[in-house]
């Protein structure tokens, strides 16, 4: 299968269609994905669950908790 690729910003979006993500078994809107340069051939999966995403939230709460001491 051929694809176009598409600009965005600085760099280039390749965009995957529902029919590739069913088949990955991947929801864009939870899951992430991994990509690794094997020669020339880019191999794209479903990333395994990292808590990296629980660490972001609990970093901006106490970014929020510490300013909300600051206005007061």
């Amino acid at each position: 299968m051929e694809r176009k690729l598409f600009r965005s910003g600085n760099g280039w979006v390749l965009f995957i269609n529902s029919t590739l993500l069913e088949l990955m078994k991947v929801n864009p809107e939870t899951d992430m994905v991994e990509y690794v340069m094997e020669n020339d051939t880019l191999k794209i999966k479903k990333a395994a669950p990292s808590a990296e995403p629980k660490k972001v939230k609990k970093a901006a709460a106490k970014k929020s908790s510490a300013k909300k001491t600051e206005d007061k």
